[in-house]
């Protein structure tokens, strides 16, 4: 299905959240705007490091008033970031985010594109970062999406002379477009892409600045604008009612697992870009002054450019099908042109218009949403004419090869439907995000097929074409099969059709901690892809750990159904860890990964196939209390967490904080960022601090020090600040030896802070009062030392504890360390109680 939105489908805006696969139905407005666009060729690139991080005003403003085919670069698919909407990280939050990024361009317009570097988390200067993706692996894929996308204009959005100013992503990307754009046009630089690209070589390079890179707006005034061109992006679209930052606001709005939501503006907004490369242009307003944006540009392209300009002109809106007889000869000598570039962009936008302005409903949907490889499914093919247009419905081709004669004249708004049955291939490949389908390393991902390279996601393969013939010249329209069915609150949903492995499996728990000698239980989770699955189970573990019993059957009916088996894990006696992975044997096949479905109304519905461990710890852990609330913030299984070590953990929602309540915990909990995303949690901090002074223990992890929601974070003055400490293996210092944290009921050691992941922590406060001890120093290179990352309060008979360490990424890592300086936070001021055991299983 497109990404690419002709202006402007925006009715669509607001049913978005229920229509993420629907397919789009263009106004006559926005088949006038699609037109204009087809006779714009002119092109710009938009370059930054992660979602979120594109000007949406600028990139809607080229895509929708300038009509330029824009695109956005994001080297990485932001696995590093935090989720506001669910409990995914790192991969699966990557994917998500794809997902966001492609809604915001179906919203704003353009197009999107990524290269193989990996959001590996914050990092301060463009050195280490570039280390870690491997730059020239990096600066590779940035000059390939430059030769495929051809760009006339490149604009960054970061500056590329202020390393070590703001993230060091941000920096490598501006830095890495600069190299590329002097690489791209030179046939000695990656030669070998040239094998199925050309050199390129864009006019221009522009910084896209504000006021806030010279860090006030009166600097910004006072400075030299000699290399400056001043574009309003603030400009009113008629045909739709909304302004372009009304637009951007809602392209914006789609990345809503980092909580970008945003309100729309009206009126002038200014956006400055600096000349970085190419000569400045005399118009300050216009980024392709001197550059052909015509048919003109290309060999061939006048005459094109003579019909097309006339069907624009005498464009009908109350009849657009009286342009297709013209578009049908557009199209025709569109298919002679020489430039393969501009004659595959222009060949796919006038057939969609060809279609839009025919009222063509072309549609395949499957009785499934998803199968397995040698497996059948029963299709339904729609075909509907909506004009008086000449159009006959030669064959179709199914995903197979396989030509299905139909020569049938669509006569106007008279329906077809046809019933098939596909026999899915036996070498099918899986559904899946191509660039996890095999292990990367911490900066990049591994992509074998080069062809992918840059893709926003997997291509489409089970595909039907519709070969039609309009006004006497053949055109094929080609579909993608997909699901479709009825929801009685939502109506008609959409899901991508997927190919999915007959077996995976699953251990129910991601991380199993288990004490001392005591054996565990496990559950393993098998899911059939089709009927009548048999087989058995075992489990790879380390080699110093027993599992009962060796092997088990599996035997299941029906496809989707799951059957659930019971293994008993045995620790060895001394402290160990490794991973534990189900192996589902079917025939001569052995399938180890797990099946992950990702649904949320805003996104399409994504189906990730990874492998399937979890780690396993034997730990030595003590626990005081039993009880736990956890207040929910932004999404995080430290609730799971917690129960693996024996708590009872109940979730608290606002309007359950009471002081009756809070009785019957040992430790209220509060979840990440709760104060940035829980309004109601201002109207009932005094209650917590009350439950604290009255002897209660809350702790309270990391919180961002913007769109805080709540008057007063601690009973006690606290400042939040953006300190923090990216490198996960950086030195930590225990301040307060003596303190209880570091002492009961576990012993806490340097060593509880090895084989950490990603990070130390965020976000962590700068300044506090006198009742607040700081119990670890920490710091990046080159850095000042960080006291804030755990912050302990004596406040009345209990504790308060503020904490931005990375708890909610070590937990589901199973680092051993995290756990038992959690549970001492737990238990602080409960030595005087008799040991309630270790953990309980």
């Amino acid at each position: 299905m497109k990404t690419r939105l002709r202006l402007l489908f925006l009715f669509l805006f607001s049913t978005a959240l229920l229509t993420a696969q629907q397919p789009k139905k263009p106004t006559a407005s926005d088949i006038h705007e699609s037109i204009k666009k087809l006779n714009f060729l002119g092109s710009v690139l938009y370059v930054a490091a992660h979602p979120d991080d594109e000007n949406t005003r600028l990139i809607s403003y080229m895509s929708n008033e300038v009509k330029a085919r824009t695109a956005y670069l994001s080297l990485t698919r932001g696995d590093g970031g935090q989720n506001l909407v669910g409990p995914e990280i790192r991969e699966l939050l990557g994917v998500i985010r794809t997902q966001e990024l492609l809604a915001a361009r179906r919203t704003d317009g353009g197009e999107q594109l990524f290269t193989r570097a990996n959001d590996f988390g914050y990092s301060k200067h463009p050195d280490e970062t570039l280390a870690i993706w491997n730059k020239e692996q990096v600066l590779s894929d940035v000059v390939l999406a430059i030769r495929k996308f051809k760009p006339d204009v490149i604009v960054n959005r970061f500056d590329h002379r202020s390393p070590g100013s703001t993230h060091g992503h941000h920096t490598s990307s501006a830095m890495l477009s600069v190299e590329a754009f002097d690489l791209v046009g030179n046939k000695n630089s990656y030669p070998n892409q040239l094998s199925g690209v050309d050199i390129w070589q864009p006019q221009r390079l522009f910084f896209n600045t504000s006021w806030w890179f010279y860090g006030s707006r009166e600097k910004f005034e006072e400075a030299d604008k000699t290399n400056l061109l001043e574009i309003d992006t603030g400009v009113y679209f008629p045909s739709s009612g909304l302004s372009n930052p009304e637009i951007a606001a809602l392209s914006r709005s789609q990345h809503k697992s980092q909580g970008f939501g945003s309100t729309g503006s009206r009126g002038s907004q200014i956006e400055y870009i600096e000349l970085i490369k190419g000569n400045l242009p005399v118009d300050r307003n216009n980024i392709f002054e001197g550059i052909d944006t015509s048919w003109n540009r290309i060999e061939g392209g006048k005459a094109i450019g003579d019909i097309l300009y006339a069907v624009q002109n005498n464009y009908d809106f109350n009849n657009p099908s009286a342009s297709i007889p013209e578009l049908v000869r557009a199209y025709k000598a569109i298919q002679n042109l020489k430039d393969e570039h501009w004659k595959i962009i222009k060949t796919k936008e006038i057939k969609d218009i060809i279609a839009t302005c025919a009222g063509l409903y072309l549609e395949v949907t499957a009785d499934t949403n998803h199968a397995t490889a040698g497996s059948s499914v029963n299709l339904n093919i729609e075909v509907i004419n909506r004009s008086n247009a000449n159009i006959i419905l030669s064959n179709i081709v199914n995903p197979n090869g396989v030509k299905i004669e139909k020569n049938l004249k669509l006569e106007n708004n008279t329906g077809f439907d046809f019933k098939e049955t596909l026999q899915i291939n036996s070498n099918q490949s899986i559904s899946t995000p191509y660039w996890l389908t095999k292990k990367g390393t911490l900066g990049m991902y591994a992509v074998d097929d080069k062809k992918l390279i840059g893709k926003p996601e997997t291509p489409r393969d089970l595909n039907v074409t519709f070969n039609l013939n309009i006004g006497n010249i053949a055109i094929p329209f080609t579909k993608a099969i997909v699901y479709k069915t009825n929801d009685p609150v939502k109506g008609e949903i959409y899901k991508p059709f997927e190919i999915i492995p007959e077996a995976s499996a699953k251990i129910s728990e991601n991380v199993i901690i288990i004490d001392k000698n005591q054996q565990r239980d496990i559950e393993v989770i098998v899911k059939a892809g089709r009927d009548n699955l048999e087989g058995y189970v075992e489990l790879a573990y380390p080699r110093n750990w027993s599992v009962f019993p060796e092997k088990q059957k599996v035997s299941i009916a029906t496809k989707g159904q799951e059957e659930r088996l019971i293994f008993t894990v045995i620790p060895p006696k001394e402290q160990s860890e490794g991973l534990i992975t189900p192996m589902v044997h079917v025939g001569d096949k052995v399938y180890t990964k797990e099946l992950i479905e990702i649904d949320y109304d805003h996104i399409p519905f994504q189906t990730v196939l990874l492998p399937s461990e979890s780690k396993i710890v034997r730990l030595d852990i003590q626990k005081r209390g039993e009880n736990i609330g956890y207040i929910e913030g932004a999404g995080d299984v430290v609730p799971e967490s917690l129960r693996q070590i024996g708590y009872n953990v109940a979730i608290l929602k606002p309007e359950d904080i009471s002081a009756e309540n809070l009785e019957r915990f040992d430790a209220i909990v509060v979840g990440i960022r709760a104060y940035n995303t829980v309004e109601e949690l201002n109207f009932k901090q005094q209650i917590l601090f009350d439950y604290v002074a009255q002897g209660g223990n809350m702790i309270v992890q990391y919180n961002t020090r913007h769109r805080v929601k709540v008057d007063q974070i601690a009973p006690y003055d606290l400042k939040l600040s953006r300190d923090r400490v990216t490198d996960e293996n950086a030195d930590v210092s225990l301040l307060a030896t003596n303190h209880e944290v570091l002492n009961f009921p576990n012993k806490i050691t340097k060593n509880d802070f090895e084989g950490w992941t990603q990070e130390r922590g965020l976000y962590f406060p700068n300044e506090w009062s006198s009742e607040f001890t700081p119990i670890l120093s920490m710091n990046d290179q080159g850095e000042s030392e960080k006291t804030g990352s755990l912050l302990v309060a004596k406040h009345g008979e209990g504790y308060y504890v503020y904490t931005g360490l990375s708890f909610f990424r070590e937990f589901p890592a199973g680092v051993s360390g995290a756990y038992r300086l959690f549970a001492n936070m737990l238990s602080l001021g409960k030595n005087e109680m008799q040991p309630s055991n270790q953990i309980k299983n």
